[in-house]
């Protein structure tokens, strides 16, 4: 591992115990707000913690968690499986530069690197599709609350306190699901700046296969942001008054 990179990694390495402490300290209160008033199955699931955070929350939290194991480890070199942690954690999450130096230290080789990193952006891209189903359940429930509140409206039937109740609790789904989408979004572009990079420096065909995988994710993020859009301006059209 070259010095730089190593300068690197250790300065990462702090922020990470840093910002994992101030995460920790605050999850009492930070989750709670991350998830106030939305779907329980978006704030709780299994795959809530996909794309709720932003790169440095997930890296933090992620490699705290390592980074508290190998502290606890009977490792020979705690300080190495510390920095392994954290890289492990963060991923394309802390960014393009940052991610191809990691896949660099790691395999030299640039087909092996290629593969990894197209493996990556596959599991990614499960993770988009795993949270567009639960996502795809909550807009189904809230289309099918809203077209009831329309219903009554017509009627002249409404619950005004329910339907207020209903509507709030729509637009903290929609809050949260944007919050996902652009993380989403964030990935999305980050793996297409390192296969852009590994292109400058003459991975040609290569890269091909990783290029095909961002797209692929690119069109599943792309088709969530359709549904999500379809629910606000359904939801827009209500006023209650």
């Amino acid at each position: 591992m070259s010095r730089n990179l190593w300068t690197r990694f250790k300065l990462q390495i702090a922020f990470i115990l840093t910002g994992s402490l101030l995460l920790t300290g605050c999850a009492s209160t930070g989750s709670s707000m991350l998830g106030d008033g939305a779907d329980p199955r978006l704030t709780q699931g299994n795959d809530a913690q996909f794309f709720s955070k932003s790169g440095y929350q997930a890296c933090a939290v992620g490699a705290g968690i390592g980074i508290l194991a190998c502290a606890l480890s009977k490792s020979d070199n705690k300080a190495v499986c510390a920095i392994a942690a954290g890289i492990t954690a963060c991923g394309v999450a802390m960014g393009a530069n940052y991610y191809l130096d990691q896949r660099r230290s790691e395999y030299a080789d640039t087909t092996t690197r290629l593969q990894k990193m197209n493996a990556d952006v596959e599991q990614d891209t499960q993770n988009v599709m795993t949270r567009s189903a639960t996502a795809q359940q909550v807009i189904k429930d809230d289309q099918a609350r809203i077209a009831q509140i329309k219903r009554d409206m017509a009627n002249k039937k409404l619950d005004k306190a329910k339907a207020q109740a209903q509507i709030a609790e729509i637009d903290h789904n929609i809050a949260r699901l944007r919050k996902d989408l652009g993380n989403m979004r964030t990935k999305v572009t980050e793996y297409t700046k390192v296969a852009d990079q590994e292109r400058a420096q003459g991975a040609g065909a290569q890269i091909k296969q990783v290029d095909v995988s961002i797209l692929k994710m690119n069109e599943k993020v792309a088709s969530l942001q359709k549904e999500v859009d379809a629910l606000y301006s359904q939801r827009s059209a209500i006023t209650l008054g």
